[in-house]
């Protein structure tokens, strides 16, 4: 009886921290907090689980040592794993990661709901089993849609998948997975459910693969989003399959959030979640359509320059700077320039990078105040008034066309105003298009000029012309 109320008590605790760390990690000023106030919660709750056991007799439960054998085993390698990728990971990686981990939670909800469906226990009643398939048939999607997410944001598969009628045969197989499922149930504790739920996983995970595969590669921070938010929402009902407070209370509440942000990265794309799932955008294997003409270029000393007696300058990160690894020398060259009296902010827009705060945590890890930091919403009316805008590896975030061009299939995207500013610099490799594969007419206005170079040594450049300027 004691055990148990404590089971119970430290569940709640749990939920407790989950929430409290999920609401600190809305702000980068108290993420860290809070990813550190959820691990204890995680702990609490893998400790509880532990103590469980011995609520549990070995005549009751036969293969008890066995299986207790195995979670220490797995939970060994998945901590020695898991601390050595986030020890050694770089931030270019940082998306790959995440949608990694959320198709691992997705699938520990559907091997939750693989036992129960499996199991035999014929007291089990109908909206039990319903909730069941429904987080198996979540989960499912969640880890191979993660993966093949994955798979798309380090290159492995670098072209959208797609063929004629493959909208009409997702959804064949989505009714199909939905039988089997629907036939696993019914037929519940009978020994002829064992091949239609095998079948009915089987489907579902081939589902998952075949509703990612062909959604473009500059929609994968949206996608992310929503899988995090399924992994959340099977986690949340197999947290009702088990009986845990814990995990129905923590799976809801990221599930939710995940939605919302989601809903939230849709609305900033202007694009309905339907749009980003089933349309054809964002498909990188594309030449790219846009303007006629020529790029003007400049040195990155003269862009420093130019900079450094400007009064006021937006800087636009984008997914260059992190491949680059060049966020340490931007934050350099710009308290330089800030010695001189230049007003300095940066511009996030709310898909630049791969994954949603990517830019963010860049800045971050670089020492970049967060009162610096400014969302779209809160600064595209500074553009119009600002001397100069410094876009680094950015380029859809910034393309006019998606307010002009209605042939553009960025067309209705909220953009980052740059091209109002009095002059723009934009750092690039070369004259490729973004990844969306659409090219970017701000690149061609009279107002715009390139600096052409990989992001870190074109910053590095920068710095030395502004100290030769007289800063030490």
């Amino acid at each position: 009886m004691f055990i148990e109320s404590v089971v119970g008590l430290a569940g709640l605790v749990a939920a407790a921290l989950f929430i409290y760390g999920l609401k600190a990690m809305s702000s980068p000023v108290t993420a860290v907090k809070g990813i550190v106030t959820a691990g204890y919660g995680m702990v609490l709750v893998i400790a509880v689980s532990f103590l469980n056991i011995f609520r549990t007799t070995p005549e009751a439960h036969p293969h008890l040592l066995v299986n207790l054998g195995l979670a220490v085993i797995a939970m060994v390698l998945g901590c020695v794993w898991a601390g050595h990728k986030g020890r050694t990971v770089q931030m270019t990686e940082m998306p790959e990661m995440v949608a990694l981990y959320n198709g691992m939670g997705g699938g520990s909800a559907a091997a939750l709901a693989a036992v129960a469906l499996m199991s035999s226990h014929h007291d089990v009643n109908l909206l039990h089993l319903a909730i069941t398939f429904l987080g198996a048939l979540i989960g499912c999607i969640s880890l191979t849609g993660s993966f093949i997410a994955w798979a798309k944001l380090n290159g492995t598969i670098r072209k959208p998948t797609r063929f004629s009628g493959q909208r009409v045969f997702n959804c064949l197989v989505f009714v199909v997975t939905l039988v089997l499922g629907l036939f696993t149930i019914f037929s519940y504790g009978s020994p002829v459910a064992l091949l239609p739920g095998i079948l009915f996983f089987i489907a579902a995970l081939f589902f998952g693969v075949c509703m990612t595969l062909p959604i473009g590669g500059a929609d994968m921070p949206v996608v992310i989003s929503l899988y995090n938010a399924f992994t959340g929402l099977a986690v949340g009902l197999e947290g009702y399959v088990t009986d845990n407070p814990a995990l129905m209370i923590a799976g809801m509440v990221v599930g939710s959030a995940g939605t919302l942000l989601t809903v939230l990265m849709a609305k900033a794309m202007n694009r309905s979640l339907t749009n980003v799932l089933f349309s054809n955008f964002g498909d990188s294997s594309g030449e790219g359509s846009g303007p006629e003409g020529e790029m003007k270029s400049v040195d990155a000393s003269d862009a420093a320059t130019s900079m450094n007696y400007a009064s006021s300058v937006i800087i636009v990160p984008g997914y260059g700077l992190a491949v680059a690894q060049a966020q340490q020398k931007l934050y350099e060259f710009v308290k330089l320039i800030q010695a001189d009296g230049v007003d300095v902010k940066f511009a996030i827009h709310p898909v630049a990078g791969r994954m949603p705060g990517h830019m963010n945590v860049l800045l971050a890890e670089a020492g970049v105040p967060y009162d610096m930091i400014y969302d779209m919403d809160d600064i595209n009316e500074s553009f119009a008034t600002t001397d100069v805008v410094l876009v680094i590896g950015a380029n859809d975030v910034v393309n006019p066309a998606a307010l002009t061009d209605k042939s553009s299939p960025i067309y209705g995207m909220p953009i980052l105003n740059a091209y109002k500013a009095r002059q723009v610099f934009v750092i690039k490799r070369g004259q490729g298009t973004g990844y969306s594969g659409v090219q970017n007419s701000l690149f061609f206005q009279e107002n715009c000029t390139m600096v052409y170079g990989d992001a870190q040594k074109v910053m590095a450049e920068m710095v030395e012309a502004v100290k030769a300027l007289g800063h030490s």
